[in-house]
């Protein structure tokens, strides 16, 4: 639009040249714009252009978007499973009164029951659900100084382990090598072990 005008404006001045001589005011005012830049051109012109206003912004209406319902995971129904004392939702059961331990999976015995021993007294181990916080497969006791084969530990310094099925521990639960070899095995951080008397 501006550059119409400019367009216009010029050829008006230079068909009044044409005609005869213009005032020198606004021959000194075309000579000038003539040596600008076009953009300037337009900006000296700019000036003696009535402004537009500007055409109203009209907002689109906004339109909410449906909310998806969130995902809500079904809880998962915790029932005793067949042959242990423990419930499904329990990777290892430990069953202090009969000395006897199993793994779970899909709320079903996986291996078990084997032999445990575990807490003599001042040091029982206590019952309760735990997880799984750490392995180690040749751990060595910094408190009694003793070896500590496959340790899966669950409740602090607690842990299944290979150790004597003879003698009572200090609260950690004593497996066979072959047991301890297969909880250290199919055990993983986060599962659960539950202990019941």
């Amino acid at each position: 639009m501006l550059s119409l005008l400019v367009v216009v404006a010029l050829t008006g001045l230079l068909s009044g040249a044409a005609g005869g001589a213009l005032p020198t005011a606004e021959a000194a005012a075309v000579a000038a714009v003539r040596l600008l830049p076009l953009r300037l051109q337009e900006a000296a012109i700019a000036p003696s252009v009535p402004a537009l206003a500007p055409a109203p912004v009209v907002a689109a209406p906004v339109v909410a978007a449906p909310v998806p319902a969130p995902v809500v995971a079904a809880p998962v129904v915790a029932r005793a499973v067949a042959g242990t004392p423990c419930v499904s939702t329990a990777r290892a059961c430990i069953e202090l009164s009969s000395d006897r331990a199993w793994l779970i999976r899909g709320g079903e015995v996986s291996y078990g029951p084997v032999p445990i021993t575990s807490g003599r007294a001042g040091f029982r181990t206590p019952p309760g659900s735990f997880t799984v916080t750490f392995h180690s497969r040749d751990h060595i006791s910094s408190i009694y100084d003793a070896p500590m084969p496959y340790s899966v530990f669950f409740n602090g310094g607690i842990a299944f382990h290979q150790g004597s099925l003879s003698q009572q521990s200090h609260g950690c639960i004593h497996l066979s090598r072959t047991a301890a070899r297969e909880f250290f095995e199919s055990l993983e951080r986060g599962d659960v072990v539950q202990v019941v008397r």
